[in-house]
């Protein structure tokens, strides 16, 4: 048997970082389930969650997806090899939806930011990419840029936001490209205002720099930004999108502009080892997605609103001394919890209340943030629609008042 693999997404490992609950086992036992394992555990046991990743469906569940996959693409047709049939018919929808001359497939997002910087660098003969700090790159990739493409990684601002205009345009020192990843995931899914995204564009293209957009949610923008993904995407140069952080794909992403920067892109793909042979299955998931979820994520984005009110409401009723909703109203349909309290505690918390109401609120992981300080992230989909802003206030008060009583009792 293959062991199974963490649920990691975004190269964040889930709980891992949070501390497991087991000890030493005694000869002969099976070791107690870790923090990560129950939570988990339940949340899929619990009939009532606010959204249900398709990365921790089993894989029965996983594989009945492509039950609809007749009605995305002819299935008489032949399978795909290194890039045609349903690789060619997505990547021509991807360019379709989002305005560009062309797209390429990608089996990692990774990958795709990879290629399209060293080729953008090698047009604007200048490696260094103007980015945040919290960006994907910077955080989550292990240094890729400068360890294997080449890239000089350059700070535009610290602060837990996309870079203003004045920033872009006064930065000390010159760049090639300038990266914005929408939303800014780890600063909590945050996006600037309309009139901010392109002033900041027109600031690059001042000093003659081109833009690419870090586009993984990018399909969650477009009721924040009242705009469609085409219009949104026609800011920048290049773009990328994830298949499975918004639509639920298996996996896979598409990097997206003019025809002869995604011809060079193709050329690196193979040199990076990203043309595989067949991506059938990935590629019928992504198509599925944009049917299916695509269309949907305007309404996520508004009950999410609805939900991050309601949470604000009922810790407010529970008693706690202090929470933080981030953003107060919610850019896209994902959004952070601040709680103080230390992560672990929370954490058993929330695994509780799923256990011994089947309501589970916050099923992911919560990150230690300082000293009695934790946060998590909270996504809302499709199981969230089931919830009333009143069944949301409730949970959240019953859950601020388990962490009091848990607070409070000797240790």
């Amino acid at each position: 048997m293959i062991a199974r693999m963490s649920d990691a997404v975004d190269d964040r490992d889930g709980t891992a970082a949070g501390g497991g609950h087991g000890g030493v086992a005694g000869e002969g036992d099976a070791s107690p389930p870790t923090l990560r394992a129950r939570r988990i555990a339940a949340w899929r046991a619990a009939p009532r969650v606010l959204a249900r990743p398709g990365f921790l469906a089993p894989l029965s569940e996983r594989l009945a997806l492509l039950e609809a996959a007749g009605g995305v693409y002819d299935l008489d047709e032949d399978s795909d090899i290194y890039g045609n049939g349903v690789v060619e018919a997505l990547e021509q929808r991807v360019a379709g939806l989002l305005g560009t001359e062309a797209a390429a497939f990608f089996p990692t997002g990774t990958m795709a930011q990879q290629v399209a910087l060293r080729c953008w660098a090698s047009r604007t003969g200048n490696p260094a990419v103007a980015l945040h700090p919290l960006s994907h790159p910077e955080v989550h990739e292990r240094n890729a840029f400068s360890q294997v493409s080449g890239l000089r990684p350059v700070r535009v601002t610290d602060e837990p936001r996309l870079p203003t205009a004045a920033e872009v345009r006064d930065f000390e020192e010159p760049f090639g490209t300038l990266m914005l990843e929408l939303p800014l995931r780890d600063a909590g899914f945050v996006l600037p205002s309309w009139e901010e995204l392109t002033g900041v564009v027109d600031a690059a293209r001042e000093r003659e720099a081109v833009v690419h957009f870090d586009g993984a949610r990018l399909w969650e923008c477009t009721e924040h930004f009242g705009r469609s993904p085409a219009e949104i995407a026609g800011l920048a140069d290049s773009v990328y999108v994830s298949f499975y952080k918004s639509l639920d794909a298996f996996g896979g992403a598409a990097l997206a502009g003019p025809a002869g920067l995604v011809e060079e892109a193709r050329a690196w793909r193979h040199r990076y080892g990203g043309n595989v042979f067949q991506q059938f299955p990935t590629a019928l998931s992504a198509l599925i997605g944009l049917e299916r979820e695509l269309p949907r994520l305007p309404e996520y984005v508004r009950h999410a609103r609805v939900v991050a009110a309601a949470l604000r409401e009922g810790f407010a009723a529970g008693g706690l001394p202090w929470s933080r909703v981030h953003p107060e109203v919610p850019h896209t349909f994902d959004f952070q919890v601040w709680l103080p309290y230390d992560a672990e505690v929370v954490a058993e918390a929330a695994i509780r209340a799923a256990e011994e109401t089947g309501s589970m609120p916050f099923a992911n992981y919560w990150d230690p943030r300082g000293p009695g300080l934790a946060s998590t992230e909270v996504y809302v989909r499709a199981a969230a629609l089931e919830w009333t802003a009143g069944d949301v206030r409730t949970a959240a008060e019953e859950f601020a008042g388990r962490l009091l009583r848990q607070a409070a009792a000797p240790a």
